[in-house]
């Protein structure tokens, strides 16, 4: 992998770079849309490389290793073949998903115990296993195995995680030096930086996971609900840390204000099922504001979705036909949203990085927070 900075924003910390790997080059700032079980929620792959044509996408460890499983997987030839797509991989450890199994997970020092949320059979994970599975996956990215601590997390705790977090991370690099890849392409690793809404914490782990000298780093343990002031605050100290040459990947983060706001504090890449599941609850994201489709004020509005969209649905259909098909509980509804919704973080952050080389990245953010932080 090869990271390339463009530009860099004179008003603010925001950059522009091009991050090269097997699958092709990833132009960053970048939006990568959740394909937890080897698909983007209600979207074809054809409607996904054509209309909303993001350079990655992602997919989750935890859920992959429980369906299809690692053995089809392997079959298959890996994640790529499996689910037909020829572009970058990006896959998490299951960090998160095990955090979100708090009733049914035990964490010690040799890793996590858990019981599958699809019919409660007992796992194990461990920093050596996550990284054997996912080099069965052959995600172009993949990531250390870590704990995400929650919100509000009492310090000590998260002294106490961090720690072993940085432990897993050691035992996940020391294994995978023994792990070639599979299937005739490279992987590069990211560890990830923990340490909860503590500065100190989140310096001390910054500092750690820079030593490591990996090819790309990640910020987790936020966007668990603590205020989005603490988050910017939090990346601010991280990013300010992490080497300037390596890409850095905010995880699970956000909504596009949230996104704007960590471009400009020097964040280059970003996930977040909220694109998906908002549009799937008809909230739809514009540049103007967010629109609830299912609200009457639409039920006569044959204006199209929304004229400013790159993709076809926002001209093809008009809000009274959106508002419609919800109503009636049809599932061409959701699709549509949800094409529109990832289309529009795809535009926003690429004219997030036009504005980063034309030099006027920090007017334009501004201006955008502006007019996006409204309820149509």
């Amino acid at each position: 992998m090869e990271f390339t900075l463009k530009q860099k924003d004179s008003k603010s910390k925001a950059r522009a770079g091009e991050l090269s790997t097997d699958h092709g080059t990833i132009q960053t700032p970048i939006f990568m849309p959740v394909g937890t079980v080897a698909s983007v929620k209600g979207v074809h792959q054809r409607e996904l490389k054509d209309e909303i044509n993001p350079d990655v996408i992602l997919g989750n460890t935890y859920h992959l290793y429980l369906r299809p499983g690692i053995e089809i997987l392997e079959q298959a030839g890996g994640l790529h073949k499996f689910m037909g797509w020829d572009r970058n991989i990006l896959t998490d450890s299951g960090g998160y998903q095990v955090y979100s199994l708090s009733g049914n997970r035990k964490i010690k020092e040799e890793g996590v115990n858990f019981k599958s949320h699809i019919d409660g059979s007992s796992h194990f994970f461990t920093p050596e296993n996550v990284m054997e599975i996912q080099r069965v996956i052959g995600a172009d990215i993949i990531m250390a195995f870590d704990e995400c601590t929650p919100y509000p997390c009492e310090y000590n705790y998260a002294k106490r995680s961090m720690h072993m977090t940085h432990r897993w991370l050691d035992r996940c690099i020391s294994h995978l030096e023994k792990l070639p890849f599979k299937y005739g392409y490279s992987q590069s690793f990211f560890p990830i930086v923990q340490g909860s809404t503590y500065k100190d914490l989140r310096k001390q782990s910054a500092e750690y996971i820079a030593s490591v000298g990996a090819e790309g780093n990640a910020i987790g343990g936020l966007s668990v609900g603590e205020p989005a002031e603490e988050m910017y605050e939090m990346a601010e100290i991280v990013c300010d840390i992490l080497p300037e040459d390596k890409p850095r990947y905010l995880m699970g983060v956000g909504t596009p204000i949230n996104i704007l706001e960590n471009i400009a504090l020097g964040v280059d890449m970003f996930d977040c099922v909220m694109p998906t599941r908002n549009a799937r609850n008809g909230m739809l994201f514009t540049a103007h504001g967010t629109i609830n489709i299912k609200n009457k004020k639409w039920e006569a509005d044959f204006s199209p979705i929304d004229e400013m969209g790159i993709t076809f649905v926002d001209t093809e259909y008009s809000k009274a036909y959106l508002r419609h098909l919800f109503a009636a509980n049809e599932y061409l509804g959701k699709q549509i949203a949800t094409i529109h919704n990832l289309g529009f973080y795809l535009w926003l952050v690429r004219t997030a990085r036009e504005r980063i080389l034309a030099g006027d990245f920090q007017e334009w953010k501004t201006n955008m927070v502006q007019q996006m932080d409204k309820r149509l």
